[in-house]
């Protein structure tokens, strides 16, 4: 069985969405779900389906508690869903080529510290793209700078706001990631 392990920091609604595309499929495992958030609604939701889940803070991160979790359930592949920290290196290292992230863009465009959520859709929209999209990418010690494993587009219009941008992004994360997850865990 291929275990999964999702880091997320807000309302889970990706980590939602990953966690019922696996149920029903025996072969893989949404294991565990932390988030640095102790009120992120990430974690009852997790909670609500089945699928554990647990608050760390920095400390926990930087003294490696959280590395020695993850290293004691030896996970095969560690998901990013929505999580805000940057993963310290010691982390990218043990788990190289074993981490990936879904960033609301078409990276290498609107990447890098500070660049997501409504941060991103509004400097796509500012700047006057014609395109957004996702990026599924590989985690490396840089913030957005891991090799892409996928993309996928849409259209920004004249219309768009940045709130609905981000819907039109939401449907792409919703319909790619949990396939791409499978696709990654089958290639290991």
């Amino acid at each position: 069985m291929k275990s999964i392990v999702i880091f997320a920091s807000g309302s889970g609604s990706n980590a939602e969405n990953i966690i019922r595309h696996f149920a029903d499929r025996p072969e893989f495992s949404v294991r565990l779900v932390l988030s640095n958030k102790k009120e992120a609604r990430v974690l009852d939701r997790a909670q609500n389906l089945g699928v554990g889940a647990v608050y760390f803070n920095r400390t926990a991160m930087n003294e490696g508690v959280v590395t020695g979790l993850l290293e004691a359930m030896n996970p095969d592949l560690i998901v990013l869903a929505g999580y805000l920290w940057k993963i310290p290196e010691e982390l990218t290292q043990k788990f190289s080529n074993k981490i990936i992230n879904i960033h609301p863009a078409l990276l290498p465009d609107y990447g890098g510290k500070g660049m997501y959520g409504m941060n991103v859709h509004k400097a796509v929209i500012n700047d006057g793209r014609e395109k957004s999209g996702i990026t599924i990418h590989y985690v490396n010690e840089n913030y957005d700078e891991g090799a892409v494993i996928f993309q996928a587009e849409t259209p920004v219009t004249k219309d768009d706001t940045p709130e609905s941008l981000a819907s039109k992004i939401h449907e792409l994360e919703y319909r790619h990631f949990p396939l791409i997850i499978e696709k990654v865990l089958n290639e290991q």
